[in-house]
């Protein structure tokens, strides 16, 4: 992957972003401009993790840690209180709350393993790394950097004005659902080629980042939104094994 490719995703939300700042009474674009550049910090460690530390594995888990690492530093640099709004505790909304994103969460996913299950190629052999890696890296560090510090720092950009039980939704939730499936869908190789996957784009947007961002929002913190998200990488590795 090309260090060119978060400027395209970048570009790409760039309209959300443009439509964020008219409808938001008071943007705090300072705010903005952090979030870009600890987005790119984040995917620079990440795509340059097997070239900084070489582990002589399968997946790239000196990149994940490097971004645990970036995120668990902002995350401890700011007060108690910010880290709250980050998602970094473990206490939740109302039980009515985290039941409800309990139910969306598994609603949307009950969906997906029938998709998946339909369309997704089968036959593979059980490796333990895969499932190590699927159950543990993918949703620890991209819910710090997707749902966690990225939705914390553009709510301070576009404050949230609407409330759906109790709960703020506001452009910060539309722009992280939609960067977070740009960034599975689109991809600048090494040469500059352009690879577009809009169904992945749209699928991952509309139903795996949506889920997840809805149980991130209504349970107010990033455990769930963690094992959500590894449950569902599990999923996707054991379909792949049938």
């Amino acid at each position: 992957m090309s260090l060119f490719t978060p400027l395209l995703w970048i570009v790409l939300i760039a309209p959300l972003i443009v439509i964020a700042h008219l409808k938001t009474e008071k943007s705090n674009l300072k705010y903005l401009v952090f979030f870009i550049l600890y987005f790119f910090a984040d995917v620079f460690l990440q795509a340059s993790g097997k070239q900084l530390i070489d582990l002589d594995l399968k997946f790239n888990w000196a990149g994940k840690i490097l971004s645990l690492i970036l995120g668990l530093i902002i995350i401890f640099s700011v007060s108690k209180e910010e880290r709250i709004k980050i998602g970094f505790t473990s206490e939740t909304n109302s039980k009515n709350n985290l039941k409800f994103g309990l139910m969306v969460f598994f609603g949307f996913t009950f969906f997906d393993i029938i998709f998946k299950l339909i369309l997704f190629p089968k036959g593979g052999n059980f490796d333990l790394e895969t499932f190590l890696f699927q159950a543990t890296m993918p949703g620890l560090t991209e819910e710090i950097l997707f749902r966690g510090i990225s939705l914390w720092l553009l709510e301070k950009a576009f404050a949230p004005t609407r409330k759906y039980h109790g709960v703020k939704f506001g452009w910060a939730f539309i722009i992280v659902t939609v960067l977070f499936g740009v960034s599975h869908g689109a991809v600048l190789d090494q040469d500059l080629h352009l690879k577009f996957d809009l169904i992945t784009m749209v699928y991952l947007t509309v139903i795996s980042s949506f889920s997840v961002g809805i149980l991130r929002n209504f349970s107010g913190n990033l455990i769930y939104s963690i094992l959500g998200h590894n449950t569902i990488n599990l999923i996707n590795a054991v379909i792949r094994i049938l």
